[in-house]
Formats: C-alpha cells, structure tokens, sequence
C-alpha cells in the first residue's frame, strides 16, 4: 500500500516555525496524549487530537474568479497550522490545486497564443467569439504542479527551510519527518498516476483507491494514525440536500449509515471530486479510527480561525461520529408493556439503591470532595449534591410508591363514549415518547425521574451537572441493570457533555418534550437552543409569602423576623419597607430576584388586593402563600393569584412531588400547558381517540341522516384507586 501511495503523490516537506515566527504564535506547549485507533465520539474530544491531516479542496486554493490561487486564503491556513504545531501536536497538509491552477495557467497561454495569431492574421480582435478547447486533467495538473508546490516554498520559506522528499517507504519517511518538528505537504500528481478502476474504489475497510486528494487525504490519515482529518471546502460541511435549495439543511453531526439520506449536488467547478467523494473518504477514515470534520476554508468571516476553531472543538462544520445520538436509540426502544413489566423494573431499582448503597455513596464522596475543593458550589448547592442512607432509603420508599401507581398509568380509559349504535369513542392515555431532562446539582433526581419515565412508557435521556458525575454515572449504570431485566436496557441514556444536549435540542424528529430542572440561567439557554421542542420548565421560582392583618403570627414563628435573624436568613428590604426604618437591611435593587441562599426580601403592602397586584407584577407563578386567620380572605387570594401552586397557612415548601403524594416529580411547571405545579406521572402521559365501532360500513357515514348519534357518556372507573 505505501509503495502505491508513494508512487501517485509528490510529497514535500517543510520546518514548521523558525524563531521570529514562534514569537507572534502562543509560546505554551499543548499536553496531549496521542492515543490512535479510535475516533472521538464527541466534538469536545477534538481538543485532544495530536496528529492532524489538514486537506485543502481546490476551492480553497484557488480564487473564486479563477485567476489565480488564493493567497491571502493559503497564508491564513499556514498561520493556523503554525500554531497548533506550536502547541505540541503534529501536523500534515494535503492539498489541492494542481489542476486547478495548471487550467488556468493553459488557458492563459492559449489565450495569449490565439489573441496574437488573431492579431497578426485579421487584425481585429475576436476574443468573444473564440472558443477554449476542453483541457484534460492529466494536462492541466502537469502545467500546475510544479507553480502550486513552488508557491507552497515561497510562502514557507519566510518562516522555515523547505526541503523536497520523494522516497518509496512514505510512511517511515512521514514519521521521521513529524519527530523532526516537520509538517510534510502531499499532493496528488495526476499527471502520472493512473485513473482509478470505475467502481473500484471504497469497497472495504482495508481498500482504497486513491483518486483524488479526497481519497489520498483518507489513506494518510489512516495511515499514519491521525487523530483527526480536516477537510476543507467551499461549503459550510455536508447538507442533506444541494446547498441552495430551499430545504437545504446544514447536518452537524453525520453517523455512519446515513448516506441514503443524502441528495448530492454538482461537483466543483474547479475540483475533481466532489461532496460524495469527500463522504465516502471521510467514512473509511472514520472506520480506520480518525475522526473528521468537513468545513467551510473559503468564507473571509471564519477563513482565520477554521483550523483552530475545529481543534479546539467549537461546532464548526459537519462532524463524522460513530456514536449514534442517544435520542435515536431511546426512539427505537419498545414501549415497556405490560404494566406489570414496568412495575417490576422499578421495584428492582428501588432494590439497588439500597443494595448498592456502599458504591453510590462512595461516588458520591468523591463529587463532594471535588466540589468543596474547587469551592464554585455554595453551601445550598453542596447540601443538593449531598446524598446519605436516609435519603437513599425514602428514595427507595418514594420509587415504590411509582412502581403501583404504573400499573394504572398507561392504556386507561379516561372517557368512553356511545356515539352511536355500536359505535364508541375511547381517550385512554399513552406516553409523550421520548423526554430530554436536564438537571443541576441533585443527583437523586436521576432515579426518580428515571422511574417517572418508566413508569409513563416513556424513553428518557438524562443530563446531569458536571459536578455530580461520579454519583450520576453509577446511578445511571443501576436504572439500566433494573431495566435488563426486561431488554429495555437502552431506553434510558445518559448524556455526558453540554455539547451533546445542544445537538439533541435541534433534533425535533427525535424528542418530543425537554423538562429542565435548575437555575432559571439553565432554563432559558434550554429555551434558546431548543427547536420545535417543548420545553416544561420554569423561569424563576419567586415565590411569596403574604401576612394578613389577621394573620396568627405564633403559629408560623419562622415568618418572624427576629426568628429569621436568628436563623442567619440574611433580610432585603423593599423600597417601601426600607423607608418605615431608621436602620434598615439592605435595600434590594430588584423585586424580582430568586435567592437560591438564605435570603428573603421583605415589603410592606397596604391590602390582600396590593398583594395581589403584587405577585402578579414581582412573581413567578410558581408558590405563593397567604398567612391569616380570615377564610374569606384566604379564598379571595387564592381565588385571584395565577400561581401554580397557592397555599393558605402552610409553607410554600410543601410544593414538592413527593410531599403532594406523586411519589416523585420530574419538574415543577410554571407554563399554561397541560401540566402545572409537580409534575408526577400523570403529567408525562397524553393521551389519543380510538373509535370501535361493529357492523357499520363506509356507506353509513357518507350518506345524510343514515346514522343516529347518541353520545351517551358510558361510566369508566378511576384510573388510580386512593
């Protein structure tokens, strides 16, 4: 295979960075570990890569007026891989643009030759009406070689010693090069190599052809064990269809198997292969354990910082993975049916809580430890991270309780009726599909969300936060060993990186609801980066706290604020409030603030009515509580505050999935949608119409008056039994 390679490629090589260029480029080494033979699932990993393969498309090199190559274009790449072998990684270009500027210097001496015989012969000039001759590749990559190479000298010379090779052991010669410090510059010579056998090409994961700088890109990178093949091109990466057409979309990350759903356009004008080529030799790269990515070299906005920009694992162009999206796999998962599977499985969760009690909180020892160390977490947030045999042992008690509640959640008829003779209509409920759900901090929310799912039917794909990632992960791994027990072990994922719940936001096709659970910060990034994706969540959880006239303050000794001082609740004072003071708190500077500390903000309102009016202005429509002895103001207020939640003479704690008698919760929801509040089972349920009907025939319904309509309510049973 090296001697093929060898023979078809006219390799030369230069020094990358003499001492005046090193001092404009960072002068820190970047700590990678070169670890081949297995391509990065993530973009984020792409931050790792030592060994990379930049290709350079035709498009790339030249100018778009095809009068020349694009040198501002080349210099800008030269910069970039100046830098990233700066930084300690080892860096290879394959390029293009022999033919493409061996065309353009034929035509211009054709042109040139034609104009003076035209002179010299007629005297007028007939440039308009003349006609250049089709130039063959071999021809014009001739013409071109030895003026692309040169240019490639002339450019890195400023910087570097520049050397030519061309030896029959390539691969010997690539790897002494690079511990030289080298970057070698390959390119196809089509002058001499010979064309390709039709159809011949790309049959297997040990064949390939090369053809073009595509395939040779591909063949190098394998190997050499590359980390990662860059390819750049005149398009932003690969589209499912045509760039230019109207429902042309850009795709961020493409999974072996997908090529059918691939339209291909037409080739470059100045270019040899084509997006189908650049494809196929990015999927063999992929199968050979490199990772690559497709990008746009040509547009001004990102030309200076394409390179780099990839490396350091930003979403810029199309992305080859071999990991399939979670959502996808959670697609094709059955429903768990029967009821009693269900059950079952979340029993057995419930189980290895406690069995694996040890081990979990052992994760969990080493999360708060790194928590504390790094000392980003503030002492609520540690509390959240925090996990202990009691709140393992009621997380037991809380997923049982789930585990009944499941045998009357799925296929119940909520309302039957008789809309004619032998005709009823049914609504039963069903699960939502497949849920994406975010949450920060808490790691027991793993299990119990988990069970919610699957207890409703529905697939799941869990995002945690960072700092619960050794608690989370063997949470992660109990749920699916519970879920063995059933072969449903993939409809519960784990997604491990921010990176990847930005690409599972854009997938509409795939998840049909987002619950995230955190910070309003969280929800609203989640909000933006959603696409025609439900998102159950909530904005801030203001929640108040009004003290009626004829409120009994001994009963509620926390709402006090002596008895809050004492607790170390740090008090704001609203503008009104702060005015009554000679010494007051600090005055807040917003009354929408949510404290996620030992905080509270306190105003004075003239009326049950003012409150009111202030809730609606300042709150959340999350909790809010009135506190007074009076029942009849008590049902105004709660007649009158738009909340999810509304209380009298009770804390707004209470609003909680478990203390509501959910067993757990997925969320509380603050949105105008089906569900409010805590959201518990019932709230990941819809529901569908079956209409049965016996005897009838398609004439019954299309002729005027031969039906009679009953609709008579049929009486169904409760679904949960109290």
């Amino acid at each position: 295979m090296l001697q093929r390679l060898a023979l078809c490629s006219h390799l030369k090589t230069r020094t990358n960075v003499c001492p005046g260029f090193s001092r404009a480029v960072s002068q820190a080494k970047f700590p990678v570990t070169h670890s081949p033979g297995k391509s990065a699932a993530h973009r984020s990993e792409l931050r790792q890569a030592k060994r990379i393969v930049v290709k350079l498309g035709s498009a790339v090199v030249t100018r778009g007026d095809e009068c020349g190559l694009a040198l501002g274009r080349l210099a800008s790449i030269v910069e970039q891989v100046a830098v990233l072998q700066n930084q300690g990684r080892e860096m290879m270009i394959v390029t293009s643009g022999a033919v493409a500027f061996g065309r353009q210097r034929l035509r211009h001496e054709i042109l040139l030759s034609q104009s003076v015989r035209q002179a010299l012969h007629s005297g007028q000039n007939q440039l308009k009406e003349m006609s250049l001759p089709v130039l063959e590749a071999r021809a014009c990559a001739a013409a071109g070689q030895s003026g692309l190479m040169a240019l490639y000298e002339a450019m890195f010379t400023q910087y570097s010693t520049y050397e030519q090779f061309k030896r029959r052991n390539l691969n010997s010669t690539l790897h002494e090069l690079l511990r030289m410090n080298i970057v070698p510059i390959i390119n196809t010579n089509d002058a001499v190599v010979p064309p390709p056998v039709p159809n011949s090409d790309l049959q297997g994961v040990n064949v390939i052809h090369i053809k073009d700088n595509d395939s040779l890109a591909a063949r190098l990178a394998v190997e050499m064990k590359a980390d990662l093949l860059i390819a750049l091109s005149d398009v932003e990466g690969l589209y499912d269809s045509p760039p230019g057409t109207d429902d042309a979309k850009l795709i961020d990350i493409f999974y072996p198997g997908d090529q059918q759903s691939i339209r291909y356009g037409s080739k470059s004008k100045v270019g040899i292969g084509g997006m189908e080529a650049k494809v196929k030799s990015a999927l063999w790269a992929l199968q050979g354990g490199t990772s690559v990515v497709i990008a746009n070299g040509t547009d001004p906005k990102v030309t200076g910082h394409v390179i780099t920009d990839i490396v350091e694992g930003k979403k810029v162009g199309t992305f080859f993975s071999e990991v399939k999206p979670a959502g996808e796999s959670a697609r094709t998962t059955r429903s768990l049916q029967p009821s009693s599977n269900r059950g079952e499985i979340i029993c057995r969760l419930a189980d290895l809580l406690t069995e694996k009690k040890e081990e979990i909180l052992s994760a969990n020892k080493r999360d708060l430890e790194a928590a504390a160390s790094s000392g980003r977490l503030s002492q609520p947030l540690l509390a959240r991270l925090s996990l202990s045999s009691s709140k393992l042992n009621s997380l037991a008690i809380g997923l049982r309780q789930i585990a009944i509640s499941s045998r009357y959640s799925v296929g119940q008829v909520l309302r039957r009726t008789r809309v004619a003779n032998n005709l009823e209509l049914e609504q039963i409920t069903v699960p939502i599909g497949v849920l994406l759900v975010i949450f920060e901090s808490r790691p027991d929310c793993l299990p119990q969300v988990s069970a919610l799912a699957i207890a409703s039917g529905n697939s799941l794909l869990l995002k945690g936060g960072k700092e619960a990632a050794n608690t989370n992960r063997i949470l992660h791994q109990l749920t699916q060993e519970a879920l063995s027990i059933h072969g449903v072990k993939d409809a519960i994922q784990l997604v491990s990186t921010r990176e990847e719940v930005e690409d599972l936001c854009r997938l509409d096709k795939m998840i049909d609801l987002i619950i995230p659970r955190g910070s309003s910060q969280l929800v609203r990034d989640i909000q933006r980066a959603a696409k025609g994706i439900p998102v159950l969540g909530h904005s801030e959880g203001i929640c108040h706290v009004y003290i009626d006239s004829e409120a009994c303050i001994e009963k509620f000794p926390c709402i006090n604020l002596s008895s809050c001082i004492l607790s170390q609740v740090k008090i704001h004072a609203g503008p009104r409030f702060a005015s009554y003071l000679t010494f007051s708190p600090s005055e807040v500077k917003s009354l929408r603030t949510e404290y996620g500390d030992l905080e509270c903000c306190i105003e004075v309102v003239d009326s049950m009515q003012d409150a009111v009016d202030h809730i609606h202005k300042y709150g959340s429509s999350h909790t809010d509580v009135i506190v007074t002895e009076n029942e009849e103001t008590a049902e105004q207020f709660m007649q009158q505050v738009d909340s999810a939640c509304v209380f009298w003479n009770a804390s707004s704690r209470f609003a909680d999935g478990y203390r509501f008698g959910l067993g757990a919760e997925v969320g509380i929801s603050t949105a105008r949608i089906h569900a409010r509040g805590p959201v518990g089972l019932e709230g990941l349920l819809t529901t569908k119409w079956v209409l049965r009907g016996e005897g009838h025939t398609v004439a019954d319904f299309s002729e005027s008056g031969s039906m009679k309509y009953l609709h008579e309510n049929i009486p169904v049973p409760h679904r949960i039994p109290s």
